[in-house]
């Protein structure tokens, strides 16, 4: 089994085939189609975790001893460009590359599949080992 993350993106990641819900209910419709993705892979045992993501967020980095955290810059922002995330543990590449498609069609504008650009990474189950 090999881990994969993926990232769906609504703002700053590729256009979808169709427009992103508008509506009350199209929104409705496009989480439920999520949760039950998410129950169907529970049952499959290939579910790891998943949320969704607050559009709230800042960059921080370290400093310097005993400075505070460094915040925000001129880039953008984690929280301009993802909006969740699902961990899959899959037996194959072919398989985690099958459910993104799967995901992808969750219901958009007008019920239509979004055709959402998710982007899939693989989990490293170790650190990389450098050689010279």
């Amino acid at each position: 089994m090999a881990k994969y993350l993926l990232l769906k993106h609504y703002r700053g990641g590729k256009t979808p085939t169709n427009g992103i819900p508008e509506t009350s209910a199209e929104w409705d419709a496009h989480i439920k189609y999520m949760q039950d993705f998410a129950s169907k892979l529970q049952d499959s045992g290939e579910f790891v975790s998943s949320d969704a993501l607050a559009e709230d967020g800042v960059w921080v980095r370290y400093d310097g001893e005993g400075r505070p955290p460094v915040t925000d810059g001129p880039f953008a922002e984690t929280k301009d460009l993802i909006a969740g995330w699902m961990i899959i543990d899959v037996d194959t590449y072919d398989r985690a590359l099958e459910l993104a498609g799967e995901l992808s069609a969750a219901p958009g504008a007008e019920g239509k599949p979004l055709g959402e650009w998710l982007e899939l990474r693989p989990v490293m189950s170790e650190p990389p080992s450098i050689t010279e």
